[in-house]
Formats: structure tokens, C-alpha cells, sequence
């Protein structure tokens, strides 16, 4: 399964204020990236960010139908059934992105580097419960909402 990308996919933009992504981390400078690598990133990340923007707008547009049509009485069936496809097509459009985005930035790292930042993710949370695993992080560092952690 493809490292935790549907878990990480609703906590990515920094619309929710959250973990840096890691190439804005302490991360960046324990992979030893290159001028040219990191000139890469950032045109990655700036090339996504308007569409990941629109695409989160979506999701919360989407979520705020849903949860109005769920606060009805009665709730509207066939109304819910539309808002939750609607909910649905969002996050898979946000995922898409999400993946086509991980795919590039994939792409810019060696194989070495994405090796070390694989490994550097999994590491344990620094703090209070110490041995404590953090949440799954995909490539963009982003960690999913605490109702979608397993």
C-alpha cells in the first residue's frame, strides 16, 4: 500500500496549521540535498500549492455540505447519499494530486535519500510517552487528521 497516502491526504495544506512538510524541516539538511534538488522542491511545491489550495477548498466545502445535511431532521437520504459522493470525488481528486505531487518529488530525491527520509519518518516522536510512535507521514510530511489515524 502506498506508505500512508490516504491517511496524510486531508492534513497536507497549511490551511490547518500542522507538522512542516519535510522539506521545510530539519529533514532537508539530514538528507544533504544539492542547490539543484532543493531549487527542484521548491518549484514543485510552488507549482502544486495553488491546486492543492483549490483542491482542499473542495474537501471543506464538500465536508460543511454534509455535515449540514446530516444536522437536519429528518435527514434527506438522497440528499446525504449526494453530498457524501460529492465528499468522496473531492478527496479522491485531493489524493490524485496529492500522489502526482509525492511522484515528483520522489523523483528529484536519490534512491539513497529517499531511503534515509523513509527511515528519518518512522523514527518516534520526540516529548511525553517516549518510545511513542508518531502517525504515518507520507512524502509531503503532512500526518492525518487525529479521527483518520490507525
Amino acid at each position: 500500500m502506498r506508505f500512508g497516502l490516504l491517511l496524510l491526504v486531508p492534513a497536507l495544506l497549511m490551511a490547518q496549521r500542522g507538522p512542516r512538510p519535510w522539506w521545510d524541516s530539519e529533514l532537508r539538511q539530514d538528507l544533504n540535498l544539492s542547490q539543484d534538488q532543493l531549487k527542484q522542491i521548491r518549484q514543485t511545491q510552488q507549482e502544486f500549492r495553488p491546486r492543492m489550495r483549490e483542491l482542499r477548498a473542495e474537501v471543506n466545502k464538500a465536508e460543511t455540505d454534509l455535515d449540514a445535511i446530516y444536522n437536519q431532521d429528518p435527514v434527506d437520504q438522497a440528499k446525504a447519499n449526494e453530498a457524501i459522493n460529492r465528499l468522496a470525488a473531492a478527496h479522491s481528486e485531493l489524493t490524485k494530486a496529492v500522489s502526482q505531487m509525492d511522484l515528483k518529488l520522489r523523483l528529484i530525491l536519490t534512491p539513497q535519500q529517499w531511503q534515509d527520509l523513509k527511515e528519518k519518518q518512522r523514527r518516534p516522536w520526540p516529548g511525553p510517552g517516549s518510545g511513542r510512535r508518531g502517525p504515518p507521514r507520507g512524502p509531503t510530511g503532512a500526518t492525518p487528521p487525529a479521527n483518520q489515524q490507525k
